[in-house]
């Protein structure tokens, strides 16, 4: 089918909310098959891919040994029983996410505060909200609290669960009336502790300053919080993806793990955009050196198949979770799927054998340099960049300091036609994106750069 046909049977058939179509077929393209870095659409053309479909390819699209290793796996076992009868690539990733987690953590890290956290014990999901869901469950068990903290402009699934922790009224607005509502939300710093301050607190979270606020000021609101409130939980993304690419100061993440530790609460990290390389680490974390009670993973833990996972030190998962007795009081039927782990015990060998990680926070240095010299150029609006390995971004702001939503999203239909896929990020949609396969090319991401400059010149 071309790219009208099929537009045409998904107008006729799916959700109108899901899917986005300008009048004039300009967007969307429709994609056709991927590989590497690049994407052809139905119509055969090819693009370079600046978003790793959400960051989900990080070993590149189809990475042939992870494409060999779900063949296979469909070939010899296609579904098992979640909870009931197991198969031996579930207990195989499940070892390979703790020793890649907590055991490598403990070895780097001897800080007697991480105690016996020796390593890590798994539960499986399908998708990224998921896992969330998972963390959050098991905060409650562990300590008996139903109070999260989050932060402004986070973003964690829309599942019922996870949207309780995602900061975007547009999400959370029309399912309110049932929602449980016990995130408590922060701003999100995105300055060092000298930052003038401002309202940061907010028990909906949903109209909070626009002022930049620093980790003095978030760290008295986190303290008032954790005076008024049950909490049980800091649910917080190190780097904000979809947020808009929101990088906080260094101090933040072990500000978190402190209040933590002296409050009894749990701190539990959303890397599920952030891991597997993409900052230039396997973790966001460890560019600061904190070890969370739990983290969640999705998005390039396969590369391409539904799987995620929520992994906590065994000592926790084993205070919160009760054995199981023939029921598991949390589980789905896909949990642990076969072709899920096969991909992604080879997801994680493509990453380590192509040193990827390594790779993504070189090639992020020279992107952020870059990026950094478009604020040089004489553009009718401003702009700034940021990131940190290949999660990076341009913000565009009119000269009277708003968004400038319509020159961004224009800027990324014309780079679209021009052979780039990119996408905008941020609530007003004015933060265009870098979130590349980590194989992608130092001479590939010059290009890409270099005709955003073009077009923004234009805009």
């Amino acid at each position: 089918m071309n790219t009208r046909q099929t537009l045409q049977l998904l107008r006729d058939h799916e959700s109108r909310n899901v899917l986005f179509t300008e009048p004039d077929g300009s967007w969307p393209i429709v994609w056709e098959r991927a590989r590497g870095v690049h994407v052809w659409d139905a119509e055969g053309k090819k693009y370079l891919d600046l978003t790793a479909a959400f960051g989900v390819a990080a070993a590149g699209h189809a990475n042939p040994e992870v494409v060999k290793a779900g063949q296979r796996q469909m070939a010899k076992l296609l579904h098992a029983m979640g909870d009931v009868h197991p198969h031996a690539l579930k207990a195989r990733l499940a070892r390979e996410l703790s020793r890649i987690t907590f055991e490598r953590w403990t070895k780097t890290n001897r800080k007697s505060e991480i105690g016996n956290r020796k390593w890590g014990k798994v539960i499986f999901s399908n998708s990224g909200f998921e896992a969330v869901e998972s963390a959050l469950k098991t905060a409650l068990l562990a300590t008996g609290k139903c109070g999260v903290i989050a932060f402004a402009g986070g973003y964690h699934g829309l599942g019922y669960g996870a949207l309780n922790a995602t900061h975007r009224e547009h999400f959370r607005r029309p399912f309110r009336s049932q929602l449980r509502e016990f995130v408590h939300f922060v701003k999100f710093p995105t300055s060092s502790c000298s930052s003038r301050r401002a309202p940061a607190h907010s028990k909906t979270g949903i109209k909070m300053a626009a002022t930049h606020v620093g980790c003095h000021e978030v760290e008295q609101h986190i303290r008032r919080a954790f005076r008024r409130e049950k909490i049980g939980a800091i649910l917080v993304e190190p780097i904000q993806a979809r947020g808009g690419i929101n990088i906080p100061p260094p101090e933040f993440l072990p500000l978190l793990r402190r209040l933590c530790d002296e409050h009894g609460a749990l701190l539990i990290l959303d890397e599920i955009y952030t891991g597997f390389g993409r900052t230039g680490k396997w973790f966001a974390c460890e560019h600061s050196g904190v070890v969370p009670d739990l983290i969640c993973l999705g998005k390039a833990l396969t590369g391409g198949f539904p799987l995620s996972a929520c992994v906590g030190h065994a000592d926790l998962m084993d205070a919160a979770w009760p054995a199981s007795t023939g029921e598991a009081i949390h589980t789905s039927t896909f949990l642990g799927h076969p072709v899920g782990c096969a991909m992604a015990l080879a997801q994680i060998k493509e990453i380590q054998r192509l040193k990827l990680c390594e790779r993504s926070g070189a090639l992020g240095k020279f992107l952020v340099g870059e990026l950094s010299s478009i604020k040089n150029l004489k553009l009718k609006i401003k702009n700034t960049s940021r990131g940190l390995g290949l999660m990076a971004g341009v913000e565009l702001t009119l000269p009277d300091g708003k968004p400038a939503t319509q020159i961004a999203l224009h800027a990324i239909k014309t780079l679209l036609h021009r052979g780039y896929i990119f996408l905008p990020e941020g609530e007003p949609a004015n933060v265009i994106s870098f979130t590349p396969p980590l194989t992608i090319t130092r001479a590939q991401l010059g290009q890409a750069v270099a005709v955003l400059v073009e077009v923004l010149t234009a805009a």
